[in-house]
């Protein structure tokens, strides 16, 4: 097993993912559907290994997953780019997914323009003021602020055999609903049910 090649501290701990392939650490979409309803079924364009299609099972969801690259043996998976893809998504799919960061509002746009009623993307906090524009001009229900800050390494660093932690990034979920109307919600996903 080869270790993962780590930057100087002052770079960021490791080097960026080529396709933009980080694994968020299961309970991020496991407490996400503990706290918002979806349509019957779950399409993550995003997959990877399959870690928020597996909490969407757990939580009483049909899946679907694709990818750009297959990452193993995943159930109703496709290989294909999603942003190449021409659809639709029916109106009884949700769009759940961690895509590249890079491509946040396009992942975003192109769930919405192949017809899902409901989107939830995983993203940068730090993102958010610039992304205010086209944001705004979408129907965002709410915005989860993950505590604590998760730690999100690249999928090969997991493979590797290393341990995630230590995370120094803050990331949230946006929830883009269709049917949504009024001002957006900021409230914050704990890892812990903190429910009453």
């Amino acid at each position: 097993m080869t270790q993962v090649e780590r930057l100087p501290r002052a770079a960021g701990i490791w080097p960026k993912d080529e396709v933009g392939f980080y694994l968020e650490p299961n309970w991020v979409s496991k407490r996400l559907f503990d706290v918002e309803d979806f349509a019957p079924t779950i399409y993550d364009p995003a997959c990877g290994t399959g870690r928020i299609l597996s909490s969407a099972r757990d939580a009483g969801y049909s899946t679907i997953g694709s990818d750009i690259i297959e990452r193993g043996k995943l159930e109703n998976f496709t290989q294909r780019d999603f942003l190449m893809w021409a659809g639709p998504i029916d109106r009884f799919t949700s769009v759940v997914c961690n895509p590249p960061f890079d491509h946040v509002r396009e992942f975003v746009e192109q769930a919405l323009y192949l017809s899902a009623r409901k989107v939830a993307i995983i993203t940068l906090v730090r993102r958010l003021n610039a992304a205010g524009k086209w944001l705004s001009e979408l129907p965002l229900a709410r915005v989860w602020l993950l505590t604590p800050r998760p730690s999100m390494p690249p999928g090969d660093v997991i493979a590797a055999g290393e341990k995630a932690g230590g995370g120094t990034q803050d990331f949230c979920w946006l929830i883009i609903d269709r049917v949504h109307r009024g001002p957006s919600e900021l409230r914050w996903l704990h890892r812990e049910d903190t429910r009453p």
